[in-house]
């Protein structure tokens, strides 16, 4: 179980929130200019590092709200 801290509610178990993926990706400035290729690596292209990674998570059993995050990809502890 992985325990992860709300801004507004405190910690709670994960099964209470929504993964929403890599942190900080920008959307493009003029998606009708991009190519298939440079499309589908907006889409489906994260890193995946092994330690530190910013992330967007929702309480969706809660508060209902985004929040970023860092967690430690290899311990699951969360540092920011």
């Amino acid at each position: 179980m992985m325990l992860i801290p709300c801004p507004w509610c405190g910690p709670r178990d994960e099964s209470e929130f929504h993964y929403g993926g890599q942190a900080g990706v920008a959307y493009p400035a003029d998606p009708g200019a991009l190519s298939d290729e440079q499309w589908a690596h907006y889409l489906f292209f994260r890193d995946n590092p092994k330690g530190p990674f910013r992330e967007r998570w929702s309480h969706s059993a809660g508060c209902r709200r985004w929040f970023t995050l860092t967690r430690d990809t290899v311990t699951n502890e969360v540092t920011a």
